[in-house]
């Protein structure tokens, strides 16, 4: 009797789940295992197979404007917004457009979480440690890991299909809380991380254009780069910026994102730029992204940018002034709830029409097309098999360390100190507060990672170690002298894993200094003094510190830069420490010494020097001040050899007959598309690895144009990362085309070809050539 009252409760619990499981949807919720969000589901509704929106075969134009001519205007507003509104009459549920991916799936955002079903997603290092590899295969290889964990979480209806990253702004001061999350200062390398990293998460299997596997997102535009600083927030800042700093310095990545990347979209910034703020500005909006460089996407706004500049920046009179000249402008989206407030009072007063607001949706609902979502079941369609198996595979989780491994900057290497020997190292002392971190090394807009390996369990793993945090926290305000000294007296090796975290450096919070937080300086000092064995300093930080004390001192044998560098960042550090890995990373950003933010506010834009005043200018394009580091800065255990094989001497402009620089001295020339058309050369070079040890290297080739137009002293042309065999040698080439990369902007924001004496450097080669008419 009791075995079948045991078998009846077993079968009618069994039941029960399984009808659960299958006919209620909240059920599913809470084991974690929803199905995608997606329209057009013509298996459960066959009706909707009559909808021209929903038929496949026909082009993305038609079946958005079938869509638009269907909905009511009340319907329409509510697909201005991130949660967008649900239509059931027409199979279309809601839709969340906020998700983030800056370095994985984030969960940041409410388009994306974590479950039982997936706890968790490759954390790959924070951008500005990844942008330092200088590998552009990597970047998108990057991308196409994240959108397959993206993809392989929408399908079990944990993530959303657009993703807002990644982050392009320019890292113009080392004070910038948000610095950690981009590619770095240099406009070149932002543009081809940003590009690259569209690409791969971006790109279907296919090579289809007009699909797209995840939708990213460039942002913040545009000259966005004061968060919070001494009581300027980035709510009320108004960028004063040149013509000629925004088209070369602050432009030119989203340029490059639009253009070469094919990003679905674009985010305006909190901030105005000269007086008007980014998401109503109908010349940075629908004239340039839209009309200049032909946006195939939508125009979002930062979180409540339009609320912001009606009750922060008094913009507008009322707020349905603020939901118009936001939509005129040439917006698509508004993350927050105030066009779906303000429009439909908007549209009363005669403020915008509805057929504006059509053009708006259009360009979200292109978006959505492209991706898929009014396909039908996913789940039948390319991407459709990925799971929660296809989250943190092993070969995910390498290339989140191969990423840390190649962007770890070795700065300073002594004699006899880097690599060192696990087998001859019996006792390795672990000094630090960010020694045995774990979420510290994931940086911000993060996901929950796959597991964690944090600098001290990666060092422990090949050696025996003695571990004292120093400090109780990066803030250091009483640093433990005493108990870290001990170890390091008896140790044979000593590594000091310093630097900063999220609270020190962040979104809404920028520093006011560059010096090491709180005691750090003390504890690195007295810790190298009372050492018998190399001292080792390890930075874990966004933005670069004033450690000249520890450059200047001879018992500091080296020091290695590692970013945030993601859920396997001690592993990487510890293949680079016992020369597993010979490092090859290259600073992306200028260190600055600390008497440079004494004198330079943070909120000056301006980019080129000043003698007139005694300002010095930003970025190694144009600042001419001492560095503790400079951009492009790094070492490895084995030196590189350069030596030009080809490049040449003398370049050529033809330029029509009657034109006026026949007759006159011009010290430039406009770059025109007839003029430009196949104007180009090769540069050649040989790179020999003089080491014993094989590794990667960053070939970086500069440019110092003639001094006219405020030109940069130099500026990047191209990059690019080869690895080399030990005692062998590769050849490097590089297509330099004269309009593109020749070119400077001038005052007036206009692109021109210097005239005169060019100067190639690559290392400590130079190579001089004339261009002329």
């Amino acid at each position: 009797m009791a075995s079948s009252i045991i078998w009846f409760s077993v079968f009618l619990c069994s039941f029960l789940f399984q009808y659960l499981l299958f006919f209620s949807p909240n059920f599913k919720g809470v084991l974690g295992q929803s199905s995608p969000v997606f329209a057009c589901d013509v298996a459960s509704n066959a009706t909707l197979s009559s909808f021209a929106f929903c038929d496949t075969s026909l082009g993305v134009d038609a079946r958005v404007a079938d869509l638009v001519k269907r909905l009511t205007l009340p319907e329409k507003i509510g697909f201005l917004v991130n949660n967008a509104g649900s239509v059931s009459r027409l199979g279309i549920p809601k839709y969340e457009w906020w998700s983030e991916a800056l370095h994985g799936v984030s969960y940041v955002g409410p388009g994306t979480k974590f479950s039982s079903l997936v706890p968790g997603a490759t954390s790959f290092p924070q951008v500005i440690l990844t942008a330092a590899s200088f590998n552009t295969s990597l970047f998108e290889a990057i991308g196409r890991v994240v959108s397959t964990e993206a993809r392989a979480m929408y399908n079990v209806g944990l993530a959303g299909l657009t993703f807002w990253s990644p982050n392009i702004n320019i890292f113009r001061d080392p004070r910038w809380g948000r610095g950690q999350e981009t590619p770095g200062e240099d406009p070149v390398l932002s543009s081809k991380y940003g590009s690259g990293y569209v690409r791969g998460l971006q790109q279907t299997d296919d090579g289809d254009k007009n699909k797209l596997k995840v939708a990213a997102c460039c942002k913040h535009y545009t000259a966005y780069d004061v968060d919070n600083w001494k009581g300027v927030d980035r709510y009320h800042f108004n960028a004063v910026v040149t013509k000629q700093d925004l088209d070369d310095t602050f432009q030119p990545p989203f340029k490059s994102c639009v253009i070469d990347g094919n990003v679905a979209s674009v985010m305006c910034s909190y901030n105005q730029v000269n007086g008007i703020p980014t998401c109503a500005d109908p010349d940075l909006l629908a004239g340039v992204i839209r009309g200049e460089w032909k946006l195939n996407g939508y125009i979002v706004t930062d979180c409540d940018s339009i609320d912001v500049y009606y009750k922060q920046q008094h913009y507008t009179k009322t707020p349905e002034e603020a939901a118009a000249k936001a939509i005129l402008a040439g917006l698509d989206l508004n993350c927050g709830s105030f066009l779906g407030q303000y429009t439909p009072g908007a549209v009363q007063a005669g403020l915008v029409k509805e057929a504006d607001i059509d053009r708006a949706i259009s360009n979200n609902f292109a978006t959505l097309m492209r991706l898929g979502f009014f396909d039908g079941d996913p789940r039948d369609k390319p991407y459709g098999k990925l799971g929660p198996k296809d989250v943190c595979t092993s070969e995910n989780q390498e290339l989140a360390r191969e990423t840390a491994r190649q962007g770890i900057v070795l700065l300073k290497n002594s004699p006899g100190s880097l690599p060192l020997s696990p087998t001859a190292i019996k006792s390795l002392a672990v000094i630090g507060p960010n020694a045995n971190v774990q979420k510290t090394m994931i940086g911000n807009y993060e996901g929950t990672p796959c597991k964690y390996t944090t600098i001290l369990q990666g060092l422990s793993a090949s050696v025996t170690t003695n571990y004292v945090p120093g400090c109780a926290n990066v803030a250091c305000g009483t640093a433990q002298v005493d108990d870290a000294t001990k170890i390091a007296a008896s140790a044979d090796a000593t590594i000091l894993v310093m630097g900063a975290d999220q609270s020190i450096e962040r979104e809404s919070l920028d520093r006011i200094d560059l010096l090491l937080p709180g005691q750090q300086t003390l504890l690195v000092t007295e810790v190298a003094k009372a050492a018998k064995g190399p001292v080792i300093l390890v930075i874990m930080s966004g933005g670069g510190f004033d450690i000249t004390f520890a450059k200047n001192d001879t018992k500091i044998t080296s020091i290695l830069w590692v970013g945030y560098p993601g859920e396997a960042g001690g592993a990487a550090v510890a293949d680079v420490v016992f020369g597993q890995y010979n490092p090859s990373g290259r600073l992306p950003m200028t260190w600055y010494p600390q008497s440079y933010v004494d004198k330079v506010p943070m909120t000056n834009m301006n980019m080129r020097p000043d003698p007139s005043n005694g300002y010095p200018g930003r970025t190694y394009r144009f600042y001419t001040g001492e560095t503790v580091y400079s951009f492009g800065d790094g070492l490895g255990y084995s030196a590189f050899n350069h030596k030009l094989v080809r490049a040449p001497k003398l370049v050529s402009i033809p330029l029509e007959e009657g034109h006026v620089c026949h007759s006159s001295s011009c010290k430039s020339l406009d770059v025109v598309e007839e003029r430009c058309e196949n104007l180009a050369f090769d540069i050649h070079l040989g790179v020999k690895n003089m080491g014993r040890m094989s590794g990667g290297h960053t070939v970086m080739l500069f440019s110092s144009p003639p001094a006219v137009h405020k030109s940069p002293q130099k500026h990047l042309l191209g990059f690019e990362k080869v690895f080399v065999s030990a005692r062998r040698e590769a050849l490097v080439k590089f297509n330099v085309d004269v309009c593109k990369h020749l070119s400077v902007v001038d005052e007036l924001g206009n692109r021109k070809v210097a005239l005169g004496e060019h100067v190639l450097h690559v290392g400590s080669l130079k190579h001089s050539f004339s261009v002329r008419i």
